[in-house]
């Protein structure tokens, strides 16, 4: 199989539309057997369900070559039972998780040219996703639905080595108390997008959302789940029921604890605590997890120890291995790397 002639070491990390994707529909209460097409196009009725009334919840995950030459993805598992816990709270047909790992596997397979090489710095991303696509004009469920995944080559989310965020405590609540914060539905990204053009505007690089009950709490940023380090080398991350429930997070905890020996602590952080830990980052699938140097707070500013230079010397065993697995340099928990092609 002959990779596609791309720059695989200067990507961006944009959309580039690939050879193949797959596609399953739902309709008279079923799903469909599902397929694989060339077709980058979706055509709707104006009334869809997805337009009226934001039916539409999506997943996000990588595909590595490795250093021996396989194609795998990180959990998969993870991503598929994630996706049904977003259906259900939104009311949709969970697509079956044996299904959606299936189709991972022949969406990837399908487009195995599309795969950046071992040590290009480069991933296949692979974004699945739900809508709702029959009309609907009452304030209800749609009654049809499609499900779709494509790919996409990718550059390093960060282009030169991840530089330390500075990132604000924001004045607009992420997610309403009891309300959709815990699942991926893209109506909780379209609310954060405000916020953060208005963050980079006064040159910050991101926002940090506090609890929407007490606003004393850390919650997450509008795409990635927080981390700490304490200065005696605890790891910790924030406990909400609004929290997304970052894959990459939970794999960072146990990486914490198995690999590097580290105490975790997964519970609730209140912000006064920012003060005193060491180090600071945001996980997330794209970057894995990126260094924050300082928080601003309407005025005063919370520099962490580790500095604005580069992450932080726990932070960075961290990624190191968590990235080491996933490439196939460490040997991962059973299960953790899912192979396509050998």
């Amino acid at each position: 199989m002959e990779k596609k002639n791309l720059d695989w070491a200067n990507l961006g990390f944009g959309y580039m539309v690939a050879d193949y994707r797959y596609v399953s529909n739902y309709k008279d209460g079923k799903w469909d057997d599902g397929e694989i097409t060339t077709d980058a196009n979706i055509t709707l009725n104006e009334c869809a369900g997805v337009f009226q009334y934001c039916q539409a919840c999506f997943e996000g995950l990588k595909a590595y070559t490795t250093e021996d030459g396989r194609i795998v993805c990180f959990r998969p598992d993870l991503n598929a039972a994630r996706m049904a816990d977003s259906a259900r709270r939104l009311e949709m047909p969970v697509f079956p998780e044996d299904r959606f790992v299936k189709a991972v596997e022949e969406v990837v397979k399908a487009n195995a040219a599309w795969v950046p090489p071992f040590g290009s710095g480069a991933t296949l991303y692979i974004r699945p996703y739900m809508i709702a696509t029959n009309p609907v004009i009452g304030v209800k469920p749609a009654d049809e639905y499609q499900f779709r995944i494509f790919v996409t080559p990718v550059g390093p989310y960060f282009k030169g080595g991840a530089k330390p965020l500075t990132i604000k405590v924001s004045d607009f609540d992420r997610a309403a108390p009891n309300g959709t914060g815990h699942i991926k539905a893209g109506l909780n990204y379209a609310m954060s997008l405000h916020p953060i053009v208005q963050a980079h505007k006064e040159g910050f690089d991101e926002n940090m959302y506090l609890d929407p009950g007490t606003r004393t709490k850390v919650e997450e940023t509008g795409g990635a789940n927080f981390i700490f380090v304490t200065k005696d080398n605890k790891f910790v991350t924030p406990k909400s029921d609004s929290i997304l429930p970052s894959i990459t997070r939970r794999s960072l905890m146990e990486v914490a604890e198995k690999y590097l020996g580290l105490t975790v602590e997964h519970r609730e952080v209140f912000f006064e605590e920012l003060k005193d830990f060491a180090e600071c980052g945001l996980c997330g699938t794209a970057a894995v997890i990126s260094p924050v140097g300082k928080i601003y707070d309407h005025g005063k500013e919370i520099c962490f120890p580790s500095g604005m230079e580069e992450m932080g010397p726990t932070t960075r065993k961290l990624y190191e291995t968590l990235t080491g697995i996933q490439m196939g340099e460490i040997e991962g928990p059973e299960g953790w790397v899912h192979v396509i092609m050998e």
